[in-house]
């Protein structure tokens, strides 16, 4: 190990980013609640742009970063076995999520009857959110088809089209496999772009202590008590159906499937779940998700395929259990009666949909497919939803977190049913969590 290597090392404990990040939640929460008391115009604008530089810096990374990643991913899978075993892999790894999904959309469901949020609720939405959410475009099942073919390749990156870049990687990858050493040159190059991409995401994660700052500090500062209060029940039944997955589902299917230890698990996954806490991005955590998953023992070969993926299809937090809750919401909110025959087609949905769940928009596109689907009127849906929005941050944070669990759980858990899971390199401690050596995308 070179001596800036173990600098690096000093620097960056993963522990000390832990304990900055959350002296960073707490220092902006007081800071935002300062400036909410105090009407303090100057500090609202610093927290903002604090945050929304730091989500920026996050954003641009994330579509190149996705592409290169599956691309080099669906390359990797040669060292496992060939396109047989490539297919099965694939095969094992979407049951896997249609597994998942069904139970987190059936937790989301019975938390949302238990809790009943929305009920007794006369709230008139901000005028302004209304019409922010009037002119967004409803999911559809028509959308998993027209959504997912660009016009052309340029044109899905430069529009922030993540189901489209992720079609077209899916579909480039499978050809360069297909060509073999025909088109190593093409896989190198998006092995070097991915390595350039992860060094430049791993200088923005070390901000993460000062967006944290700021994206806390913003929200406390702009919301306060205003919504918090008489939205808690949804709040809360977000955060309580989204722990029940996290900490009570995951671990059972890793001690009983995956013969994982949970406390390793979380040993091993606790920083990149701090930070798809606080960043609300699985994109922009899909470097810490990688490694996490080669930590727990995940081969590189079949990591690089099934963590990009995952961030973009998996996602139990946003497709499922918020869709169920917040459907849930909306009826109460309204007082409409829901029976078995809804109740399953939520289910369905989110077993079904949940590919049309892409980048930061995927909450948003689930839960009007799945109010669409419940054939509720347009205007209640434009209400219930620009109602709920204005808190939506701050369960975004949990959704966020509970989806990059199941995106290291899932990849662990086929792992383990293929003999691929590398139990040596479980047992050993934690690697970096930024690495300046990393070693992800070698297969």
């Amino acid at each position: 190990m070179s001596t800036s290597a173990g600098r690096s090392r000093l620097r960056f404990n993963p522990k000390v980013f832990a304990v900055a990040v959350i002296a960073s939640l707490v220092l902006g929460a007081l800071l935002g609640w300062v400036a909410k008391q105090t009407d303090a115009e100057w500090l609202v604008t610093t927290l903002k742009t604090i945050g929304s530089t730091f989500t920026k810096l996050l954003t641009f990374t994330v579509l190149p970063l996705i592409f290169t990643a599956i691309v080099v991913g669906i390359n990797s899978l040669r060292s496992v076995g060939g396109g047989r075993t490539a297919a099965r892999l694939g095969g094992k790894t979407a049951l896997w999520f249609g597994i998942t999904s069904l139970i987190a959309v059936v937790i989301g469901l019975l938390i949302g009857w238990l809790f009943q949020p929305g009920k007794g609720l006369v709230i008139e939405p901000d005028p302004d959110k209304l019409a922010s959410i009037g002119e967004k475009t409803q999911g559809s099942w028509l959308d998993l088809i027209t959504g997912l073919v660009p016009s052309n390749l340029i044109s899905a990156f430069a529009e922030g089209e993540t189901l489209q870049v992720v079609f077209v990687a899916l579909i480039i990858g499978a050809a360069t496999y297909s060509l073999g050493e025909k088109a190593a040159p093409f896989v190198d190059f998006n092995k070097a772009a991915f390595e350039v991409i992860q060094r430049v995401l791993g200088w923005i994660i070390r901000l993460a202590p000062l967006g944290t700052l700021g994206l806390i500090g913003n929200a406390v500062a702009t919301y306060g008590n205003e919504f918090f209060v008489p939205l808690l029940k949804l709040i809360g039944s977000t955060y309580v159906a989204c722990a029940l997955v996290l900490f009570a589902v995951y671990p059972l299917l890793l001690a009983l499937v995956a013969k994982v230890s949970p406390v390793k698990f979380f040993a091993k996954s606790w920083n990149v779940l701090q930070f798809a806490f606080v960043s609300r991005s699985s994109g922009a955590s899909l470097p810490l998700t990688r490694q996490t998953a080669q930590d727990l023992g995940v081969p590189a070969s079949y990591a690089n395929f099934a963590v990009p993926l995952a961030t973009t299809t998996k996602m139990d937090g946003c497709a499922a259990i918020y869709p169920a809750v917040g459907s849930m919401f909306i009826a109460n909110l309204f007082g409409i009666q829901l029976g078995p025959v809804q109740y399953l087609t939520i289910i369905a949905v989110a077993v079904l949909g949940s590919i049309a769940t892409a980048g930061v928009t995927g909450w948003f596109t689930m839960l009007t497919l799945t109010v669409g689907a419940l054939g509720f009127p347009p205007e209640v849906v434009a209400t219930g939803i620009a109602i709920a929005y204005a808190v939506d941050p701050i369960m975004d944070m949990a959704r966020t977190a509970t989806n990059v669990a199941g995106q290291i759980v899932v990849p662990v858990v086929v792992a383990r049913s293929e003999g691929l899971l590398d139990d040596e390199v479980l047992a050993k401690p934690s690697t970096l969590l930024v690495n300046d050596e990393s070693n992800l995308v070698k297969a």
